[in-house]
């Protein structure tokens, strides 16, 4: 252990005839990091400093600032600069989380800084935040608190140097196009699964939201890059701004998140629906994640609806949500993988390959996995299998862990176990069974023995194994009893968990002689997701949708396959785990 000094905390009330004592604790100005906090108001403001006296004097002056009640000074002699920037940064991130506070801070500047012996000074940060849990301060430990979406989607989130490096970028952008009067632009963030799309686009959000409400606020903040500071600094006063989201499941999830977040609110969320309907003038700028999941009149449950839009925004029948996008702002984000798309009624790629070639077009690339541990090489090995361009098994160590399954049942079993221990744990599937239990109450279900799934016990016979499908696609990832259910495609697109498990159905196979995965539209039971699409185009969604929910996982996959001719295909690269007996 590097600490042969004691971290230690100082509490005073924040209160001018106190900073004395501050000043005779802190006289030879070491580095440390501190929070300001009111408990009945809830807000709080974090920072650091290595000359805390004059800082503390300088909070004072500042009105927001000063109506808070306590100060709570963090230091250990073996901090220097790098540490506290980090500290600072993995405290705001967490007491988010935690939600006891809402922050006045901005989010600028953070992003990730390497720094010397940084994994023991990190191993002291989770000490400090059991200290603050002591004295109260905060409330849940950090485990769970990295389960929570208000910690993986928060726009206080440490950026790494890619993201960080995009973001810069298309600020520096943004403020030319608006200094120089441009008229519209798209940028188009690319990016595979995992590499950070939804905290870069909320980031960047939240820091034009307080540039739009409280530009002020950027000549207080040490940590807040140059660059950016000056570009927030010089943005319109009276930008209007909104955050779209087309997938149902993952749009309620970020309403609830951005509740939870000082200066940020639920109405910000958006369908492309809600853009196509408010009314008359044009968003400044929209930033539209998973947008791969933008519609076109194709496919659809509701073509109502759909057919209306287009006739208020005085488009042709065949426009699409990316059109809808494209006509109600000047500026527009579009963070898009043409990996994760699903359906036919998804834009199709073309659409926007044609959309990034034009003149008048920027584009950026995302490319260091965020999610899972296994990391880039995780998701090339996914990605080479199944366009069965693999040739040996890799593993990844005790980084990811990466099982076949032999049994359904173990599989399930397995991934209830491990969600126990750390939750945010789930089973998903592909579209391979029908959807019986659809819009049926949970107890109904229950008490009616009811199922969707069913799959042969070969080691116990009449004894086949029984699931339902997800019997919400609001937010189902957080739902009760999620862990009880299968998750489809929709309910976890876009989402992080800690171990998945990925059920592959009967709609795809391994063809042996001629080396590829092949699909059955017969036992693929997505009506709308076949409807009018010939096999070899419904092939990619299949593979895409399954790619997708083998790249949810941070830590691990497990899989179970049900054709045996993929199966024996399957054991090649991952590692084959034999049906548990009992006895």
């Amino acid at each position: 252990m590097i600490f042969k000094q004691e971290t230690q905390i100082l509490k005073c009330t924040f209160e001018k005839e106190h900073f004395s004592k501050v000043k005779a604790a802190f006289k030879d100005r070491w580095p440390v990091v501190y929070i300001i906090e009111d408990d009945e108001k809830g807000q709080a403001y974090i920072g650091e400093s290595t000359n805390i006296c004059t800082r503390i004097c300088d909070h004072w002056n500042n009105t927001e600032r000063r109506a808070l009640k306590n100060i709570y000074i963090i230091f250990n002699k073996v901090f220097n600069k790098s540490v506290i920037l980090d500290l600072e940064a993995f405290l705001i991130g967490y007491i988010v989380a935690d939600g006891k506070y809402r922050l006045q801070n901005g989010n600028g500047g953070q992003h990730v800084h390497n720094y010397y012996l940084r994994d023991e000074y990190q191993r002291e940060f989770r000490h400090i935040w059991q200290l603050l849990q002591d004295e109260g301060v905060v409330r849940h430990g950090i485990t769970l608190l990295e389960n929570q979406d208000l910690f993986k989607y928060s726009p206080y989130k440490i950026l790494n140097l890619d993201q960080f490096n995009v973001a810069v970028q298309i600020l520096t952008d943004l403020k030319y196009d608006l200094g120089n009067n441009n008229q519209s632009r798209s940028f188009i963030i690319d990016g595979g699964a995992g590499t950070g799309k939804s905290i870069l686009g909320i980031y960047l959000l939240k820091l034009l939201i307080d540039a739009k409400s409280s530009p002020a606020w950027t000549a207080e903040e040490e940590a807040l890059d140059e660059n950016l500071s000056y570009i927030i600094g010089h943005l319109s006063p009276n930008l209007r701004v909104g955050y779209v989201v087309p997938t149902q499941s993952f749009r309620e999830t970020l309403k609830k998140v951005f509740d939870g977040i000082q200066g940020l609110d639920s109405k910000m969320v958006l369908s492309p629906e809600d853009v196509a309907n408010s009314g008359e003038g044009l968003y400044d700028l929209l930033i539209v994640d998973e947008s791969h999941r933008l519609r076109r009149r194709r496919a659809l449950f509701n073509y109502g609806s759909y057919d209306k839009a287009n006739k208020t925004l005085e488009l042709d029948e065949e426009a699409t949500e990316l059109d809808w996008i494209l006509k109600k702002s000047r500026y527009q984000l579009f963070f898009y993988d043409s990996r994760q798309s699903v359906k036919p009624s998804d834009v199709e790629a073309l659409r926007f390959f044609s959309l990034s070639q034009q003149e008048d077009t920027r584009n950026y690339k995302l490319t260091s996995q965020m999610r899972c541990k296994g990391g880039n090489d995780y998701i090339e090995y996914i990605n080479n299998i199944l366009e069965c361009q693999q040739e040996e098994m890799l593993t990844f160590g005790s980084s990811y862990e990466l099982l076949l399954f032999e049994d359904v049942e173990d599989m399930v079993s397995a991934i209830k176990e491990k969600n126990n221990k750390m939750g945010l744990c789930r089973n998903m599937a592909g579209y391979a069974w029908p959807w019986k239990t659809h819009k049926m109450k949970l107890s109904k279900i229950q008490k009616e023995g009811l199922y969707d799934i069913e799959i042969e016990n070969k080691y116990e016979v009449n004894n086949a194994h029984k699931y339902i499908w997800n019997t919400t696609q609001r937010d189902w990832i957080n739902s009760e009893n999620s862990i009880n259910e299968i998750g489809c495609i929709h309910t976890t697109q876009g989402y992080d968990l800690n171990y998945a498990g990925v059920i592959i159905g009967w709609e795809i196979d391994y063809d042996p002689i001629n080396n590829i995965i092949t699909v059955s539209k017969d036992m693929y039971q997505d009506a709308k997701g076949k409807e009018k699409v010939d096999e070899k185009i419904l092939r990619n969604y299949i593979k895409n949708i399954y790619a997708t929910l083998l790249e949810r996982g941070m830590y691990g996959t497990y899989i179970y396959v049900c054709n045996e001719s993929l199966r024996d295909y399957f054991k090649r690269f991952f590692t084959f785990v034999p049906h548990r007996t009992k006895g």
